[in-house]
């Protein structure tokens, strides 16, 4: 019997940093934003904050923020889903859901990066280019746009809005 190609982000099942599997359903009637993350990138700083920022003002309108660890680029992510998780909720403060660290290219992608970038390729094509190359998904799990590193959490702000229908 042949798979059924993925229609939405609620089509897959990731692992959280525990381990445990989440299905995106989950998330189901929430705008979201699919970040890959990392602990050592010139770009973290920043966008921890930033990405703090957002979740603490949308959470409670049904905005999530979904981040992915990945060590692809220059070996930023470098440390264990554990201590990845320590290090994030110690030193960014992050209170938005963290995944089990994953590659989001070549072959070993896993399915949801694969997806994601069928979706919406990138500038130079469909590959993720750095770390913090963001995803923003409607209420019904359609990927709507594409962010590159290099935009700021904040200039995303007004898509966010608009999607969760607020002025």
């Amino acid at each position: 019997m042949a798979e059924e190609t993925p229609k939405t982000i609620y089509d897959f099942i990731v692992k959280d940093i525990g381990g445990n599997d989440v299905p995106l359903s989950n998330y189901n009637g929430k705008v979201v934003m699919i970040v890959n993350v990392a602990s050592k990138c010139g770009l973290t700083q920043s966008n921890y904050k930033e990405l703090n920022i957002l979740y603490e003002k949308y959470k409670d309108q049904g905005f999530e923020i979904l981040a992915f660890p990945c060590n692809q680029f220059a070996w930023q992510e470098p440390g264990s889903n554990e201590q990845i998780q320590e290090t994030v909720c110690t030193m960014f403060k992050a209170e938005f859901p963290i995944f089990a660290k994953i590659e989001v290219n070549g072959k070993n992608a896993t399915p949801l990066y694969k997806f994601l970038k069928s979706e919406k390729g990138g500038i130079l094509g469909d590959g993720i280019k750095w770390n913090f190359t963001k995803f923003l998904v409607n209420k019904e799990g359609k990927i709507v746009e594409r962010y590159s590193p290099r935009t700021s959490p904040l200039q995303i702000e007004k898509d966010i809005q608009n999607l969760l229908g607020a002025s």
